[in-house]
């Protein structure tokens, strides 16, 4: 074998050799730079500043009420749930969801959003709620994506059972639960709170979580998501909304709770606690109709948010990239609140 040494090689060679890795490094140096110094701009335009104060309407808000539990369609103005805004980028692409209060709300603005990001959605709503469940449906279904509607009441625990079995067979499975669906109704003393009204609002918002948790934790694997809509009621609690206050704060404890039981099986568990929003709760018994004409104003942005403000946030904690996030609640309240 040929030892290749100085004296084999052309006088010429080892120069042309440094100078072949000095001009690869070079290369390799402006190549790295160039990437570098690509940018997304280059491909869509810049997104506008918005002023949050202004971006949607402050109070005063005219006078109204409906029969609980209200319709958004029925409200002025007309909350905005994404129905224009919400723009997807695939990050739920293949999904399941299941979402109670799907027809409005929060509810509505996540079943948006999910769909807009890829997902399958299915939304549990009450009869009476009918004519709002048809525009998130056909929301739905613009979006490329499966919708499946469920009408009755969370109190009924056959009727949670069947929801559940129900999602799953026509969605071919569940990886993502957002318990959403909530009945509040103020009252200005705990004297007025009747019994029933008391058991209804417990059932709806407690045992209906507990009800449609138990019934989906079978068919979730590893990677899929739970998450509650909770309120600012949990911390802060209204002193006209004693009973409805107590069960957002057992939401909260519920999400933390469970998070510590599910987090070792790969299932995560976070909420999301909302200030003032606009949504049928409020027109419909949720507030007095002097806090109605206010809603919002005391908060540092003064006015209400909108359902489609919150839309991104139940896209992050049920996405895989925020696979970190478990038994955490993410506060939503224009400034005030403690999440």
């Amino acid at each position: 074998m040929t030892d290749a040494s100085s004296k084999d090689v052309p006088r010429d060679a080892g120069i042309s050799r440094r100078a072949m890795v000095g001009g690869a490094a070079v290369g390799l140096a402006a190549s790295a730079t160039a990437a570098g110094a690509q940018q997304p701009t280059g491909s869509a335009p810049a997104v506008p500043l918005t002023d949050p104060t202004t971006r949607y309407p402050r109070p005063p808000f005219a006078k109204q009420s409906q029969p609980f539990p209200g319709l958004a369609s029925k409200m002025n103005p007309r909350p905005d749930h994404g129905e224009t805004s919400y723009r997807g980028s695939g990050r739920l692409q293949g999904r399941k969801a299941l979402i109670t209060g799907g027809d409005s709300g929060m509810g509505r603005a996540a079943a948006i959003a999910f769909a807009r990001e890829g997902a399958d959605v299915a939304i549990a709503y009450l009869p009476a709620e009918e004519p709002d469940a048809r525009e998130v449906v056909a929301l739905i279904r613009q979006a490329g994506r499966k919708a499946v509607a469920i009408p009755g009441d969370l109190r009924d625990r056959s009727y949670c059972s069947k929801l559940v079995e129900s999602a799953v067979s026509q969605l071919g499975g569940l990886d993502i639960l957002v318990n959403n669906a909530s009945r509040q109704q103020q009252r200005q003393s705990l004297l007025d709170i009747s019994d029933e009204d008391f058991d209804a609002t417990m059932r709806t918002n407690l045992y209906g979580m507990f009800y449609v948790t138990k019934a989906a934790l079978p068919h979730l694997k590893p990677g899929s998501a739970i998450i509650q809509t909770t309120s600012e009621q949990a911390y802060d609690p209204s002193e006209n909304l004693v009973d409805y206050a107590m069960t957002k704060a057992a939401m909260m404890n519920f999400t933390k709770s469970l998070a510590k039981q599910l987090g070792p099986k790969g299932i995560r568990v976070n909420g999301v606690a909302p200030g003032p929003i606009w949504t049928p709760l409020q027109v419909a018994g949720g507030a007095t109709m002097e806090k109605l004409q206010q809603f919002g104003g005391n908060t540092p942005l003064g006015r209400p948010g909108q359902p489609a403000e919150l839309g991104s946030i139940y896209v992050q904690l049920a996405a895989s990239d925020a696979s970190y996030a478990n038994g955490q609640v993410y506060g939503a309240a224009g400034g005030s609140g403690q999440p």
